[in-house]
This record gives structure tokens, sequence and C-alpha cells, in this order.
């Protein structure tokens, strides 16, 4: 099932760094970013973590969790973590269960050939499990400040 704006995720689990397991409930009462990302340790995926890792202090003065989600396993993960000293968790989708849920799971062209692909997302999520901003196909640059906007703008909903 694929999560609808302004509806409350639907069940699923998924295991990440640190031994930390994702679930539509780990995380109620604090926003939730989560960044889908094509690959570990490639130009443009290390671009968006490291400006999701520059601007991460902001993101946890706003009571807002940050996850990245791709394909790669746990040691990739750990290693792609560690070389960036990435502050936030990166979800391990390697059966992409998450990856269909979100529709991010896309046909591409590389190199000449139709390859499946992750399509760079990001989804917000509010304090309350409900999905309440999506961003798909986007490009890295100015879109870590975009979605620090939509959080803000969530806070002042809720207050």
């Amino acid at each position: 099932m694929t999560p609808a704006l302004n509806k409350p995720l639907p069940e699923i689990e998924a295991l990440a760094t640190g031994g930390v397991k994702f679930t539509p409930h780990t995380y109620l009462g604090h926003a939730v970013v989560l960044f889908f990302y094509p690959k570990d340790n490639t130009p443009g995926c290390t671009t968006e973590a490291m400006q999701f890792r520059d601007h991460y202090k902001d993101f946890v003065k706003s009571g807002t969790v940050v996850l990245g989600v791709s394909r790669d396993n746990m040691a990739s993960h750990d290693k792609f973590k560690q070389t960036l000293e990435l502050p936030f968790e990166l979800i391990a989708d390697t059966e992409e269960k998450l990856c269909h849920m979100f529709g991010v799971v896309k046909n591409k062209i590389m190199y000449g050939k139709k390859v499946k692909g992750i399509e760079r997302s990001t989804f917000l999520i509010d304090a309350t499990g409900v999905l309440r901003a999506e961003w798909r196909g986007i490009k890295v640059a100015g879109h870590v400040e975009e979605v620090l906007k939509e959080v803000g703008n969530l806070k002042k909903e809720i207050a």
C-alpha cells in the first residue's frame, strides 16, 4: 500500500544502522524525514547526505528525525556513514520493501541500458505518523533547505 498525503503510514518495518528498527510507530512524537537515494558513495548521493548532515542540528532543534534509505546493505551503509560522519541512521532496504511502498523504484537509462533504480525522493511524516509532504525526482541543490522550511511550516500548523 502506497502512503498517501495527509494519511497515516501503512505498517512496515525496516532495519537501519545502529541497530535501529523503523516502523510508523517508532518515532511517534517526532516528525520524520525519509530521504531515498540511489546508492552509497556516488557523487549525487554523497552530496545529498552531506547536506542533510550539515543541517542536521536544525532538524534536531525542530524535533525531527532524519533517516536515509537506499537498497545498499548494512555494511555499505556503515562505511558510508563513517566516511561522511553522518549523525543520522541509514535504512538498508535490500529487499526494496520501503522503496516499493513509497513508489520510488523507477525505470532509468544507465549507459544506454534500461535499469531499475531509485528516484531521489524525500518524504516528511508528522509527529502522529501522517505523511505531510513529498518531493519526487528532486535535484540535490537547495533541497535540504526546502525540506527544513516545510518542517518549520509543520511546526507552525501544530502550534
